[in-house]
């Protein structure tokens, strides 16, 4: 029997650092599948970027359609551009005992809870209002108007940290790895998913 898998949001203000926490825990040996979930938008794919892979690129005809239909568990319009998660191909992937991870921001969080109660939350913390400036600045990328942006929109994905089931300080790399490795490994070990994967154990041992 084939026990579902568990769905993880990690949600955090850009420069936190939660796409690389998701990159090193998925490059971890697991004896359980696992992968980030591939969203759908309505942006250009960038070079490099595949289809299927990093996103699945659609229209936006097509993306208003699948609104319509219901079909994402969140969806947000951010930049002019559609971003969303499917339900079903998430639905399809924690059927066949995928453990599945989003990196979507507080928003989409709330929407997947409300259509999935039992998904586990994650808000990934910086350690410091000084240091996330100081890891946008660093990227490279942004002019400081965008990083003055950035750490606008980060007091405000801040603002919602409790409605997370669990909390992630993002100081030492390692450490926060750690962190999610241990949450992940928990959920994983709870009773119901257990029960299911030892059911064979359990009859044995209660067998006269």
């Amino acid at each position: 029997m084939t026990v579902p898998g568990n769905l993880f949001i990690l949600a955090a203000p850009s420069g936190a650092g939660k796409s690389s926490l998701i990159k090193g825990f998925l490059e971890q040996a697991s004896d359980r599948p696992q992968q980030v979930s591939v969203s759908h938008t309505t942006r250009d794919p960038r070079p490099g970027e595949v289809d299927g892979v990093h996103y699945h690129f659609v229209s936006v005809e097509k993306f208003k359609q699948l609104i319509e239909e219901n079909a994402f568990y969140e969806w947000a319009e951010v930049f002019g551009n559609y971003y969303g998660t499917s339900e079903a191909a998430i639905d399809a992937q924690l059927a066949q005992g995928i453990d599945v991870f989003l990196d979507i921001d507080w928003q989409g969080a709330q929407q997947v809870r409300l259509k999935k109660p039992s998904v586990t939350t994650i808000f990934i913390c910086p350690p410091s209002k000084a240091e996330l400036e100081k890891r946008l600045n660093d990227r490279g990328q942004d002019s400081q108007e965008i990083i003055a942006g950035r750490m606008a929109r980060a007091k405000a994905e801040c603002s919602h940290y409790q409605e997370f089931d669990y909390i992630i300080v993002n100081d030492d790399f390692a450490t926060a790895l750690s962190d999610l490795t241990t949450i992940v490994k928990n959920q994983r070990l709870k009773t119901a998913q257990q029960a299911q994967l030892h059911q064979q154990l359990f009859a044995q041992l209660l067998e006269d």
